[in-house]
């Protein structure tokens, strides 16, 4: 358990972890996956920690300094997810193969750039409106939640690449504790936030089918790519939400 923790801290952060001269087995790392909203928790408490401490500064600053300690934490992994699906879903045209291999070019055309910019943007705008106030119990949940919906994508949807990086943790996850652990975010949420955070379920909701339905009909199911993806418009939701219930 404790590898398949390190193993996620690794994939997910750019924290330093003590690595291993063993490589990681195949159900190490379908084990990690159950350990990701773990690690959605970690990069959250870092997130409020940085909001505590810097309590009095301009929620203008202070949006766009958690905002770059987001991105660095992460390494920018799922933006660099979402700009691929965004350049490869627009330039595939709807066709299955070449949406798959625009997906795998590592290049970033201006689809992509643009997807990064709203979503960022779009962030630091529910970050500042949120941060004028408490803000902490947000910032622990969004990782959070953003990495759950990557746990529900892949216990619930086809892999689509059988030799991709994320094959391993597709097909060897344990599938019933991870959908045990999606019921019990989801429950945890709602006790934490009450009839918002029902509501914030049901925006997740929403996004998380509509999102799966897309997926199923262009590609047929996940890549890594889109499970990125899927992450970054997730946290975006969690951010937003709060801010339009409150108006």
């Amino acid at each position: 358990m404790i590898r398949a923790f390190a193993l996620a801290l690794q994939l997910l952060t750019r924290l330093p972890v003590p690595s291993s001269s063993r490589p990681p087995r195949p159900e190490e790392l379908g084990l990690s996956v159950l350990f990701f909203p773990v690690v959605g928790l970690i990069i959250g408490a870092l997130l409020a920690g940085l909001h505590t401490a810097l309590w009095l500064v301009d929620p203008g600053v202070l949006a766009a300094l958690v905002l770059a300690a987001w991105v660095l934490l992460t390494g920018g992994l799922h933006l660099d997810g979402l700009a691929d699906t965004a350049d490869a879903w627009i330039g595939g045209q709807g066709n299955r193969d070449r949406t798959l291999a625009i997906m795998k070019d590592s290049r970033s055309g201006p689809i992509a750039i643009v997807a990064i910019v709203l979503v960022l943007l779009a962030k630091f705008a529910a970050l500042q409106a949120l941060l004028a106030g408490d803000a902490r119990v947000i910032l622990l949940l969004a990782p959070v939640l953003g990495r759950t919906v990557i746990v529900l994508l892949l216990i619930t949807t086809p892999y689509v690449r059988p030799d991709g990086l994320g094959a391993p943790y597709a097909s060897y996850l344990p599938r019933l504790s991870c959908g045990l652990l999606v019921l019990l975010i989801a429950a945890a949420t709602v006790a934490v936030l009450e009839w918002q955070g029902g509501a914030l379920l049901a925006a997740l909701g929403v996004g998380f089918v509509g999102w799966r339905h897309g997926l199923l009909a262009r590609l047929g199911g996940a890549t890594g790519d889109t499970l990125g993806a899927a992450c970054e418009l997730a946290e975006t939701i969690a951010l937003l939400t709060p801010v339009l219930l409150a108006e």
